[in-house]
């Protein structure tokens, strides 16, 4: 016999952008009416997408995972051994050079760092959660403040990024 409760429990597992039965959106975790999942072009790697506005310094979802001992794609780091795999929704961020949210590795929380609007992508600046990339990148975020060649925070860059930053130095030169 199905109760009332067990129903609502049902929706609100698929309401949640991850696909453990135990994290409800009603306990902060990420829901399909606030966050919207989209593949990227080639059909890869998606990115997360706000479907309405959020404020400023704001906790806007809390994030869950698998704990994991290495770096891979759709890792954030938790400690020096520590990495959090989560291909549902935090870790599918993009890096900005001016992010739009910060992921609080003590908490498991993501804030917004300044106002999002409704459509906007979701931003992470990599550096502030990395010691060290899974994969160092040349950046495409457009921003001012660029930094040209992303790495971890306790990372050189590596041979590429050293010639990549040859090139890109000459070319913010006037």
């Amino acid at each position: 016999m199905k109760t009332q409760a067990m129903d609502k429990a049902k929706t609100a597992v698929s309401e949640c952008l991850y696909p453990f039965k135990t994290l409800l959106t009603e306990q902060g975790y990420p829901s399909c009416d606030h966050f919207k999942v989209m593949q990227t072009a080639n059909g890869t790697q998606g990115r997360v997408r706000a479907r309405v506005a959020f404020e400023s310094r704001i906790r806007i979802a809390k994030i869950s995972g698998y704990a994991v001992g290495e770096r891979r794609p759709c890792t954030l780091q938790l400690s020096p051994r520590i990495h959090l795999y989560d291909c549902w929704f935090c870790g599918l961020l993009p890096h900005s050079c001016n992010p739009n949210v910060f992921f609080d590795t003590t908490y498991l929380e993501l804030w917004s760092v300044q106002p999002i609007a409704a459509g906007a992508w979701l931003t992470l600046d990599y550096a502030s959660t990395e010691e060290a990339l899974f994969r160092q990148f040349a950046c495409h975020c457009g921003e001012l403040n660029c930094r040209g060649w992303i790495t971890g925070s306790q990372e050189p860059l590596n041979a590429e990024g050293q010639a990549f930053m040859a090139q890109w130095r000459n070319r913010k030169r006037p």
